[in-house]
This record gives structure tokens, C-alpha cells and sequence, in this order.
């Protein structure tokens, strides 16, 4: 385990080694990428399998019982889950809210891309940390008593969107849910470090989620005239009239750096600063802080010892409200902003212009863009963004909207996510590319290396879905970035669950073994 001696003094780097989501346009990582790289705007009008949109809907704002809002960003199929995958009988999990039933899909999913075996966790002290505000699915039951059966409260709990993983994947470290409203996910990440930092966790859970399964949220938030009667989210532009509501989730497993490297698990990007303050009394409960915002961000990054010039990118709150955004900048531009040197602009942005506010689990979504901002070296532009806000002096600030995809320079890079919660809750998480590790010499020239046939193992949970695996093999294995092949053989053996059906392919090259998973 990593001491205190580390370079950012009480704490050490903690390493992202799995990554897993479902947004708004995006069933995984890969598609949220396309999104944001390509600009989309995911964004929609709410589906008629939610509910009666016409009967929830009219302009006025003032009008008791209805929105002025007819947008919002849905993900598919969200009533969809594999109990039996999970062990759990078909009658219980009607019950269990849409929420932990994502959660614990994305947790699986998180935990392979880690190249982590979920039994062998099994017993350890891993801690699970999710951010989580509201539960329409706990109202909905509620409103049906003669239905409520010994699963209804296990099922709808808050407390169980944490709990339910712990008990599934047997995992005996803290587990807790986390609501400070739109900064939640963001505090689960920040919890789950300092766990780790703390010798509580041996490894780390953190997440967000959130489902649009009533329209009674949706209500309240009109007459508090915080939603976009547009429809969009149009973060630091003068368009901007409020936010979208979203749904999703996603999910991340951390450890010290230094084990991960040490098990040779995957690094998509180092944790080494995070923080969490409040606002405290300001002039209403929902109105945020500059001043409590600013001196989250300095002690955030004095503790790091990081110097503003070294940022690359600030993932931004930003709804795109008209108090939230100039309040926010005004904090980024005084603290990372007007120390840096004339021309040298701190870039800021805001993934939700692309997928709407995730709310709980918003500060998780922005994560994961700086993320894959890292590791494609590369920030996505902010959509809806073309006349800045008058009210944000961005010059002064030292402050630039990136409003085109931007490509960013060889070399160590440094960003920070930023959210802050209605309540008066802010978070803040610094994050940087992972050292480059050097690779061992090849000593086997690539014909000799076609010459060795290697077995490919893949398995699931049924036969629909072994299929469904190895189309997904089928399109890596044809993919210019798929890896070599002795290590796409290697994890699959010894870091995937083998389950009960299951199939093997031979093959010398990447293309032999495509074209027999192919037939």
C-alpha cells in the first residue's frame, strides 16, 4: 500500500483502472466518446414511455401541476435488466429501483474493463461510494399499497443503490450513498479517495446515477423556473435560459497507483488532488457562492501543488443558467484564470450541452469526458455555444470557451472537473495522464509472431448473450486499435469471469480469428 510520502503530501495518486457508462446517445464509453468528439447533441423530447407528455405540459410557468418543458435525455431500455445474471428472482427485481439495477450492470462492466475477475474481490475490503438524489421508482410504489410485498423497501432505498453492490459482489469496505443534489457523483469520487487515502478501501467503487421515471421533479423544477423552456443546455452563452433534466449513469474503480501498476491493471488517469466544501448562508439556499467556490479551488490545488499554468482544461458545472454560470466563472477565472500569463487563456466546458444535466449524476459525466479528453489528447468542443454570455467577462477572467474541437500538444496534461450542488455542496477533482510505462523489448519478429497459434476464450451467461460477445470480439479483432494479439488472448483468459456457456477460437492473426468467430 502507498505511504503518505508521496509527492502531494498527505495523499497519493490514485489511479482510474475502469471505466463504464450509459448517457443520453452513448450505450458505453466508446459511444460517448463519438459523441463528444463528433459534437452531438443527445438531447430529445421525453419519450411517451415515461408518461402523458400533453398532460404535464403548458407554457405558463405559473400553471399548478404542469412543466413548461417538453425536453429531456432519455437512455434506452432502461426497464431492461438481467436478474438472473446477478442471482436475483424475476419477482424481486420488479421491485428494485431502474437505478440499482444500472448500477449494477455498469459495475460489472467497470470491473472488466479493469481486467478485474468480480469473484476475486470477494471478501475485501473495497469500498462503494454512489452518488444518488432522487428515486420517482420509491413514489410510484408508494402510490400502489396494495402492491407493496416484502421487496418494495429493499428495492427503492437510496441507501441500497450502494449497499445492493456491496451485497452482490460481496464487498466488505464502506458503503454509502451520497446526496449533495447535482454535486453528488462527485462526492462519491471524493469520498472513495479519501478512502483509500485513509487505509479504508483496499480498492474503490465510485458512481452516479439518475432516471427520469416521473413527472413530478420535472414540476417542482419549473416552478423554481431552473429548467430551459427551449429545451437546451447552453452553458456560458447568452442564449442560456436554464438546463435540461438527463438520466444515466456511470461508474469507476479506483485504487493507488501504485498497486494498480503493481498488477498491471490498466490506467486511464490519475486522480491527485479532490475536495469538498459548502457554501455555507447566502442570499437563498439554491443561489451558489463565489467566494466558498474560490477557496474550494485554492485549497484543492495548493494541496495538489499545482500552478494554474499547468492547466490544461477545466470540465466545467456549467447548466447554463444565468446565475449559476457567471458565479462559476468568476470563481475558475480568479483562482486558475488571472495569474496566468497574457494570451494563455484557461479552457473551460461544459458536457452538458451534449447530454443535458445528469444531475447526481452530472460531476461523474464531466469526469469521464476529461477522461477521455486525456486519453485522446483531445478536448470536444461545447455545443450551443456562440455568443458568449454578456454577464461573464471572459477576457478579464482569463477565461476561453473551447467551441471547436481542439487537439492538444505532446506532454503531461492537467485537468479539473468542477460541480456544484443546489444545496450549497461543491466538489472539485484534479486529474492528470498516466506516466507512459515503459515497454519491454519484443523479442519475436511479427512473422514469427503469426506463426503461433493462441486460443481465444469467451464465455457468458446465456447463449443470446455469448453470441451477442462475439460479434463484439468480431468488431474489435477488425479494429486498427485492437490490441496485440498474445494480450487480447491473455486477458480474456485470466481477467473475465468464465461462465457457463462457452466457446473457443484458434487462430494465427487477428483476421484468422474474426473470420471463425464470424461463422
Amino acid at each position: 500500500m502507498p505511504t503518505e510520502s508521496d509527492d502531494v503530501g498527505r495523499t497519493f495518486p490514485v489511479a482510474l483502472v475502469g471505466l463504464a457508462c450509459r448517457f443520453p446517445g452513448a450505450a458505453d464509453l466508446e459511444e460517448y466518446w463519438s459523441l463528444l468528439k463528433t459534437g452531438r447533441d443527445a438531447v430529445g423530447e421525453i419519450p411517451d414511455d415515461r408518461w402523458d407528455v400533453d398532460a404535464y405540459f403548458h407554457p405558463d410557468p405559473a400553471k399548478p401541476g404542469m412543466m413548461y418543458t417538453r425536453a429531456g435525455g432519455f437512455i434506452a431500455d432502461i426497464d431492461k435488466f438481467d436478474a438472473g445474471f446477478f442471482g436475483i428472482s424475476p419477482r424481486e427485481a420488479r421491485r428494485i429501483d431502474p437505478q440499482q439495477r444500472l448500477l449494477l450492470e455498469l459495475t460489472w462492466e467497470a470491473l472488466e474493463s479493469a481486467g478485474i475477475v468480480p469473484e476475486t474481490l470477494a471478501g475485501s475490503q473495497s469500498g462503494v461510494f454512489v452518488g444518488i438524489s432522487l428515486s420517482d421508482y420509491a413514489a410510484m410504489q408508494r402510490d400502489e399499497p396494495n402492491q407493496v410485498d416484502p421487496y418494495v423497501m429493499s428495492g427503492s432505498a437510496i441507501s441500497n443503490a450502494a449497499n445492493r453492490i456491496s451485497y452482490v459482489f460481496d464487498l466488505h469496505g464502506p458503503s454509502f450513498a451520497v446526496d449533495t443534489a447535482c454535486s453528488s457523483s462527485l462526492v462519491a469520487v471524493h469520498e472513495a479517495c479519501v478512502s483509500l487515502w485513509r487505509g479504508e478501501s483496499s480498492l474503490a467503487i465510485a458512481a452516479g446515477v439518475n432516471a427520469l421515471l416521473s413527472p413530478s421533479a420535472g414540476i417542482g423544477f419549473s416552478k423554481a423556473r431552473m429548467l430551459s423552456p427551449t429545451g437546451r443546455c447552453r452553458p456560458f452563452d447568452a442564449a442560456g435560459d436554464g438546463y435540461v433534466r438527463s438520466e444515466g449513469g456511470a461508474v469507476v474503480i479506483l485504487q493507488p497507483l501504485a498497486q494498480a501498476i503493481a498488477e498491471n491493471n490498466p490506467v486511464h488517469a490519475v486522480i491527485v488532488g479532490s475536495g469538498v466544501n459548502s457554501d455555507g448562508r447566502t442570499k437563498g439556499l439554491a443561489m451558489p457562492n463565489q467566494a466558498a467556490q474560490e477557496a474550494l479551488l485554492r485549497q484543492v490545488y495548493r494541496d495538489a501543488g499545482i500552478e494554474p499554468s499547468e492547466i490544461t482544461y477545466i470540465e466545467a458545472h456549467g447548466t447554463g443558467t444565468s446565475v449559476g454560470d457567471p458565479i462559476e466563472c468568476a470563481a475558475l477565472g480568479n483562482v486558475l484564470g488571472v495569474s496566468r500569463a497574457s494570451g494563455d487563456r484557461c479552457r473551460i466546458g461544459s458536457v452538458k450541452s451534449n447530454i443535458g444535466h445528469l444531475e447526481p449524476a452530472s460531476g461523474i459525466a464531466g469526469l469521464l469526458k476529461a477522461v477521455l479528453a486525456l486519453r485522446h489528447r483531445a478536448i470536444p468542443r461545447t455545443v450551443h455555444f456562440t455568443n458568449p454570455n454578456p454577464q461573464i467577462p471572459f477576457q478579464e477572467l482569463n477565461l476561453s470557451v473551447v467551441s471547436e474541437y481542439t487537439e492538444l500538444p505532446p506532454g503531461r496534461l492537467t485537468m479539473g472537473v468542477n460541480s456544484f450542488g443546489f444545496g450549497g455542496t461543491n466538489a472539485h477533482v484534479v486529474i492528470r495522464n498516466p506516466e507512459p510505462v515503459a515497454s519491454t523489448p519484443v523479442r519475436r519478429g511479427a512473422a514469427t509472431e503469426d506463426r503461433e497459434i493462441r486460443p481465444l476464450l469467451i464465455s457468458a451467461h446465456d447463449a443470446e448473450a455469448l453470441r451477442s460477445l462475439v460479434l463484439r470480439y468480431v468488431e474489435l479483432l477488425r479494429s486498427p486499435t485492437a490490441p496485440p494479439l498474445p494480450a487480447l488472448c491473455r486477458s480474456a483468459a485470466t481477467r473475465r469471469t468464465h461462465h457457463q456457456h462457452r466457446l473457443a477460437a484458434f487462430g494465427r492473426t487477428h483476421a484468422d480469428l474474426a473470420a471463425r468467430l464470424r461463422t
